[in-house]
C-alpha cells in the first residue's frame, strides 16, 4: 500500500514518523476511531515496515471545543481518554496534537485560549500526552488561574455540563491575556515578602529582587533560611510548574537569573556567618569533554538543574577525563554529566566511559549534547560501562532523568527500563547493519558524479590568494541572519518570520526575539563583538578522490591537499556515488580549475562579555550573548560566500538574493564545512587552517580534537560547479577506511577513531577477524 511505501521510505533515511488518526474514511473524531486507525497504522509500522515502535509518534487529533455544535462538546475528551487508552495499548508508541486548535472558538481572546490550552494540556499530559504544538509564551500557568475562570474552563474542555460554552462565553471578555495582565498589575508587590519571592521567581521578575530578599534576612533568624525558606519553595515551585508541562525553558532561565541574584545577595552575609549551604538533592558534575569548546546545551541544562534544588559543578568546556574523574571522587557527585557538539567528542565520552569502567566507579553517567543520540549512547558508550548510562535529549528531560537516578524508590526500574531500551537499540542496530547494502570502494568510485567538463569551462576567479578581514562589519550581517536555530537553542521550534506570529509560539520567540535585537544593537553600537574573516582563492585540480591545491598558477607545487570521502550505499534510484572530489576538474583534463577555503569568527570579545552577565548571575543574557555570537558568525561565512560568488570569485556577478533564498541555497555552488556530512572527518580543518594561515590571520585556533576557538566559528571550503551539491557521506566500508589511511599517511585505527559516526563495521570485530586470520 501506499502508507507502507511511505513508510519504507521514511525508515530508509532513519526518521521518525508522526501518524495523524486518518484512514481511508477520513479523520477520526470518537475515542474508538482514533484508537482503531493508530492500532492499525501501530501494527503495520512495526511488524510490516519494521519501525522501532519509539519512533512512532501518533496525532489523535484535537478539534476545536465550545462551538456552540453539541457533537463537539466532547473532542477535547475525545483526545485525552484516547490519549490514554493509546499509551496503555500501544508500548513506546508517542502522543502529539495541535493543541491551539482545540481553543479556536475563542481566536481573539487571548485569555481565554491561555486558560483554555493550559487545562487542556495539564490533563492531557497526564493521560499520556509526550510532546504537543503550543505556543509556550501565551500558556498561563495552570495554578495561576482564577478559581471562576479555572472552573467554567475544566467545564468546558472535559464536557462536564451542558450549558459549559455559555458559562465560559458569559465571562470571556473579562479575561486578560497573561502578559496584558502582567504589564501593569502590581497587586503582589501587596503580598508577604515570601510570596513576592516566590512570584518574582516563577514570574522571571528581578526588578525587585535585592529588596525583597534583604527584607526576607531581615526577618530570618540567620540568611541561609532565607534561602532553605522562601527562594527555595519558591524554586520547588518553578521545578514542580516545568516538570508538569506548565512553564517552560526561556521562562526557567529567566527564574534562574532572579535565583542566583537573590542568592549573590545572600552570600556575603553567609560567609559572614561561615555557614553551609542550603541542601541539595542532589551533587551533579557536568563537563564539555576535552577538545569541544561548545556549552550553550550544557549550561541551559546546568540552570534548569540549579532552578530544581541540584547542586552543579560546572567544570566549563575542553575539560580531560582524567579531571573529571578526580573532581567526581574528590567532590562526591552523585552523578556525572557529559557534553559535546563535534563528533570527535563523541569517542571521548566513550573513552570517560571505559576510564570509569576501569577506575572501578558506579556513578550514573549522563550523556548530551547536538551531536549525541540515544542509538549512539546504547551502541557506543553504554557498552563501555556496568554503571548507569543515559542519554539526556535536551533540558526539558534533565531533572526527570536526575530524578529518577537519585530516587531510591525508582532507581532500579528506571535503569532497567532504560537497559532493556539501550539492549533492543542495539539488537536493532545489528540487524540494520546485516541489511544495509555497501558497494566495494571501486564500483563506487565508477558511479562518481558524471560530469562533462568542457560544456562548463572552470571560471577563473577575479582575486587569487588570500584575503583577510580583521574588523568585519556587524551591520553587515545583520540582513544575512538565519533566526532559526537562534530559537531552536531554546527549544522553541519553528522557522523565522513565521515563528513569530504562530498561533502556538509566537508569544514567546517574539519575547525572545525582542530581547536578541536589543543585545544585538547593543554589541553593534558598543563594539563589543568583533568579527574577522580570512579566505583564499586557490588553482586546484581533482586527483581521485583527493583535491590538490597548487601553490600558484604555474600548478607545480602541491600547497595541500583536500582528502574527500565518497558515498559507498548502493542507491535504488540510480544516482551517483557522490565526493567533494567531483566537483573539481580531473588533472587528466588539463583544465585550470579552482577551490576555495574560508575561516571566520564572531567570537572575539564574547569571553568577556560573558563573564560579565556571569559576575552579575545573569545566565539568560550570558546564554543569549552566545546564541548571537554564533548566529552572526553563521551569517558571516554567509555573506562572505555571497561575496565571493559575486565579487572575489565572479562566477555569479548578477546573483541578487534575499534572505530566505540564501538559507535556501539557492545559489551556485557550495561551502561545506570539515566535520559535516560531506566531509567529516574533522582533522581536515589541519591542513585547511594552514593553507589559510587562519591561526595568525584572525586568531582562530584548533583544539586537540579540532574544535574551533572561539566556540562562534565557521571554516569551509568553496566549489563553483553549477552540479555540486549538498550530501552526506553515510557509511563507509572499510575498504575506503584503509585507503583514506593511506592517502593521509595515518594509520588504519586512527582514522577509524576520527570516522567512527561512518563506520559500516564494528573496528574491534574486524581487528579479531584479522587476529584469526594470522
Amino acid at each position: 500500500t501506499e502508507f507502507l511505501r511511505q513508510a519504507a521510505l521514511v525508515r530508509r533515511y532513519g526518521a521518525a514518523v508522526i501518524v495523524m488518526a486518518f484512514d481511508e474514511q477520513g479523520q477520526a473524531d470518537t475515542v474508538d476511531r482514533k484508537v482503531e486507525i493508530v492500532t492499525r497504522a501501530y501494527q503495520l509500522l512495526t511488524e510490516r515496515a519494521g519501525f522501532p515502535p519509539e519512533d512512532i509518534i501518533f496525532d489523535p487529533n484535537i478539534f476545536a471545543i465550545a462551538t456552540g455544535i453539541p457533537e463537539h462538546d466532547g473532542y477535547a475528551v475525545a483526545f485525552i481518554e484516547a490519549t490514554r487508552r493509546i499509551k496503555s495499548t500501544l508500548p513506546h508508541a508517542l502522543v502529539s496534537g495541535g493543541v491551539s486548535n482545540v481553543s479556536f472558538s475563542f481566536r481573539g481572546n487571548d485569555g481565554v485560549r491561555e486558560a483554555i490550552h493550559s487545562v487542556f494540556l495539564y490533563h492531557a499530559v497526564r493521560a499520556g500526552m509526550d510532546m504537543g504544538i503550543v505556543n509556550a509564551g501565551q500558556l498561563t500557568i495552570y495554578d495561576d488561574i482564577p478559581p471562576d475562570l479555572l472552573e467554567r474552563v475544566e467545564d468546558v474542555v472535559l464536557d462536564r455540563r451542558p450549558d459549559a460554552t455559555e458559562r465560559l462565553v458569559a465571562i470571556a471578555d473579562t479575561v486578560e491575556g497573561h502578559e496584558a495582565a502582567e504589564a501593569h498589575d502590581l497587586t503582589w508587590r501587596k503580598a508577604s515578602v515570601a510570596e513576592r519571592l516566590s512570584h518574582a521567581l516563577v514570574e522571571g521578575i528581578t526588578d525587585y529582587i535585592v529588596e525583597d530578599t534583604e527584607e526576607a534576612r531581615q526577618q530570618a533568624g540567620r540568611p541561609i533560611e532565607v534561602i532553605e525558606g522562601p527562594l527555595m519553595a519558591g524554586m520547588n515551585v518553578v521545578g514542580d510548574l516545568f516538570g508538569a508541562g506548565k512553564m517552560f525553558l526561556p521562562q526557567v532561565v529567566k527564574s534562574a537569573r532572579v535565583m542566583k541574584q537573590a542568592v549573590a545577595h545572600l552570600v556575603p552575609f553567609i560567609e559572614a556567618e561561615k555557614d553551609a549551604s542550603a541542601r541539595a538533592k542532589g551533587r551533579i558534575l557536568m563537563a564539555t569533554v576535552k577538545g569541544d569548546v561548545h556549552d550553550i546545551g550544557k549550561n541551559i541544562v546546568g540552570v534548569v538543574l540549579q532552578c530544581n534544588n541540584y547542586e552543579v559543578i560546572d567544570l566549563g568546556v575542553m575539560v580531560s577525563c582524567a579531571k573529571i574523574l578526580e573532581t567526581a571522587r574528590r567532590e562526591q557527585v552523585d552523578l556525572i554529566g557529559l557534553s559535546g557538539l563535534i563528533t570527535p567528542s563523541l569517542e571521548e565520552m566513550t573513552f570517560v566511559a571505559s576510564e570509569m569502567q576501569r577506575d572501578g566507579f558506579t556513578t550514573p553517567l549522563l550523556i548530551g549534547g547536538a551531536t549525541t543520540s540515544r542509538i549512539h549512547t546504547a551502541v557506543k558508550i553504554e557498552p563501555e560501562y556496568s554503571g548507569p548510562v543515559v542519554h539526556v535529549l535536551d533540558a526539558s528531560r534533565a531533572v526527570g532523568v536526575a530524578s529518577k537516578l537519585l530516587s531510591a524508590d525508582h532507581r532500579a526500574e528506571f535503569v532497567a527500563d532504560v537497559q532493556q531500551t539501550y539492549q533492543g537499540l542495539r539488537d536493532g542496530r545489528t540487524a540494520q547493519q546485516a541489511a544495509r547494502q555497501l558497494q566495494p570502494l571501486a564500483e563506487a568510485r565508477a558511479n562518481r558524479l558524471p560530469i562533462n567538463w568542457t560544456d562548463t569551462p572552470p571560471p577563473t576567479p577575479k582575486s587569487t590568494g588570500i584575503h583577510c578581514f580583521e574588523d568585519y562589519p556587524l551591520q553587515e550581517l545583520v540582513d544575512r541572519i538565519d533566526w532559526g536555530p537562534f530559537f531552536k537553542v531554546w527549544e522553541l521550534a519553528g522557522s523565522y518570520p513565521a515563528i513569530l506570529e504562530d498561533p502556538v509560539v509566537g508569544a514567546t520567540a517574539t519575547a525572545l526575539f525582542d530581547d536578541a535585537r536589543q543585545m544585538l544593537a547593543d554589541l553593534i553600537e558598543r563594539k563589543r563583538l568583533v568579527a574577522k574573516a580570512v579566505f583564499g582563492l586557490f588553482p586546484a585540480n581533482s586527483l581521485g578522490d583527493d583535491i590538490e591545491v597548487y601553490r600558484d598558477d604555474s600548478r607545480q607545487q602541491v600547497a595541500a591537499v583536500i582528502h574527500s570521502i565518497r558515498q559507498q550505499m548502493v542507491k535504488k534510484s540510480g544516482g551517483p556515488n557522490l565526493a567533494l572530489g567531483d566537483f573539481v576538474a580531473p588533472k587528466e583534463t588539463s583544465l585550470p580549475d579552482f577551490v576555495g577555503a574560508f575561516a571566520v569568527t564572531a567570537g572575539c570579545g564574547l569571553d568577556q562579555l560573558t563573564a560579565d552577565f556571569e559576575s552579575r548571575h545573569d545566565d539568560y543574557n550570558s546564554i543569549l550573548a552566545k546564541a548571537l555570537a554564533d548566529r552572526l558568525a553563521e551569517a558571516l561565512a554567509e555573506r562572505l560566500h555571497e561575496r565571493v560568488r559575486r565579487e572575489f570569485w565572479g562566477y555569479a556577478p548578477d546573483e541578487a538574493l534575499d534572505n530566505a533564498a540564501v538559507i535556501r541555497e539557492a545559489y551556485q555552488g557550495i561551502r561545506p564545512a570539515p566535520g559535516y556530512p560531506a566531509c567529516p572527518d574533522h582533522t581536515e580543518k589541519r591542513a585547511l587552517f594552514d593553507l589559510l594561515e587562519a591561526e595568525s590571520r584572525i586568531g582562530v585556533t584548533l583544539t586537540e580534537s579540532y574544535a574551533m576557538m572561539p566556540a562562534a566559528a565557521v571554516a569551509g571550503y568553496y566549489f563553483w560547479h553549477p552540479a555540486s551539491q549538498y550530501f552526506g557521506v553515510g557509511k563507509i566500508g572499510r575498504d575506503q577506511v584503509k585507503d583514506y589511511a593511506r592517502r593521509k599517511g595515518l594509520a588504519v585505527p586512527e582514522v577509524e577513531r576520527w570516522l567512527a559516526p561512518n563506520l559500516a563495521y564494528d573496528p574491534r570485530a574486524e581487528e579479531e577477524t584479522d587476529a584469526d586470520a594470522e
